[in-house]
């Protein structure tokens, strides 16, 4: 690779790791702004987790046209028309409407961020490089994103704190957010590229008839849903750490101020630890994306137990934040890598986009009762009680996923075994 093309790559992944990094800020309110979101909008846990399971529903039924759409429009529309809708959005959000407008407003985030854009940018990441890259890819996409949450989160979290931490401390915020995500999508238009016009015999190809056959040929591959659910499992357990931050609170006394940077420490900074970390495990130490996510599964598994069993009421705050931060690398390692396999199970490139949208439909569903799941869980058994129920079913979540990778890894060897 010649160093302009190198150049071409490397920037354009910086373009597309800034986008992943704010397009998801309005969405993941909870993350910095879980306890202002239930004193100033009057939202309960419960309301809370409705408004994300919503966001969930829409996601797993809006990927359905992601199979198609994602491969068939220009990603430089996809990509930036999204980010301008979300931060539109989000101005609408900053109006503090009642709970129905929350939930009307939380699956037009979704319809932007997860069936528009997300497919989209995984393809385009995907294409940047070939198999033994992929582990990074993804990797340092995770990583960059954590550095860009961090960098808004925190600046979000400095306006709401400058601006007396009340009502419209949440809305400055929240405007903050939506003009941050409008700007990156125009910054998007102007500099990524325009997918290429395929052509065959001087004549352009009709790209709807590519777009359905790559759907059918994507939708055939038993491999590709095997992976979906990978993720699954994995996301399943990924919800459950917007709960450390209420735990901390309730359970060990945490101010709010410390909560918020906690909240952003947990959900962003940690992809900065997990990012790099996990890539560079699959792609220099285990070779393979499957086995790394079945190894980290099981260290999570153990973890959890563990953490379950400590007498947290008598513990020191900090070695509360210690011992949930180091769960929450474990977790944010598999996530960064966890389309890695996609590579692995050998999709033909020019579907990357109906894979991707198949493998975020199974994939991502979790978000329509996981978050449902937990909060209902604190909700009806308030105190320790709720939160060693929620810890025990992530646990129950790891095993699950233990046992798909396994059977992922079979499929794989004994493909490899036919082509050989």
């Amino acid at each position: 690779m010649t160093k302009n093309a190198t150049f071409k790559k490397w920037f354009t992944f910086v373009v597309l790791v800034i986008g992943g990094g704010t397009v998801f800020k309005l969405s993941s309110l909870k993350d910095a702004f879980y306890v202002p979101m239930q004193e100033f909008m009057g939202l309960t846990h419960t309301q809370i987790g409705a408004a994300l399971s919503v966001y969930g529903l829409v996601q797993t039924i809006g990927n359905f046209a992601s199979i198609y759409l994602a491969d068939r429009f220009s990603k430089r529309i996809m990509i930036s028309g999204s980010l301008v809708g979300i931060g539109l959005i989000g101005v609408y959000i900053s109006t503090f409407p009642p709970y129905y407008g929350i939930l009307l407003a939380w699956g037009l985030l979704s319809v932007f961020g997860e069936v528009l854009y997300w497919p989209v940018l995984l393809k385009a990441i995907r294409l940047l490089g070939d198999e033994t890259e992929q582990g990074r890819l993804f990797g340092f996409l995770e990583a960059g994103r954590g550095v860009v949450d961090t960098i808004i989160a925190f600046s979000a979290l400095g306006i709401f704190a400058m601006l007396g931490k009340g009502s419209g401390a949440l809305r400055g915020a929240i405007l903050f957010y939506s003009a941050a995500v409008i700007v990156t999508g125009i910054i998007s238009y102007i500099l990524v590229e325009d997918d290429k016009v395929i052509a065959k015999d001087g004549e352009k190809v009709n790209k709807n008839k590519l777009a359905l056959d790559g759907v059918i040929q994507a939708i055939k591959m038993p491999e590709i849903w095997v992976v979906s659910l990978t993720i699954a499992s994995i996301y399943s357990v990924y919800c459950g750490l917007t709960y450390f931050i209420p735990f901390l609170k309730d359970i060990y006394g945490m101010p709010v101020t410390l909560v918020g940077a906690y909240g952003i420490i947990n959900q962003y900074g940690l992809k900065m630890v997990g990012g790099p970390v996990g890539g560079m495990l699959v792609d220099k130490k285990f070779k393979s994306a499957t086995k790394f996510l079945r190894a980290a599964l099981v260290v999570a598994l153990v973890a959890m137990i563990g953490f379950i069993m400590l007498p947290h009421e008598s513990m020191n705050v900090y070695a509360g934040m210690i011992c949930t931060l180091g769960f929450g690398a474990i977790i944010f390692s598999m996530r960064a890598v966890f389309f890695a396999p996609v590579d692995e199970i050998k999709v033909p490139r020019n579907i990357s986009g109906a894979a991707m949208s198949i493998a975020c439909i199974l994939g991502y569903c979790p978000q329509m009762f996981a978050f449902t799941l937990y909060g209902s869980m604190l909700d009806k058994y308030p105190g320790l009680a709720g939160y060693k129920m929620v810890f025990t079913t992530m646990a129950g979540f790891a095993v699950v996923g233990i046992v798909i990778t396994t059977l992922l890894l079979k499929m794989i060897k004994r493909k490899q075994e036919e082509v050989a």
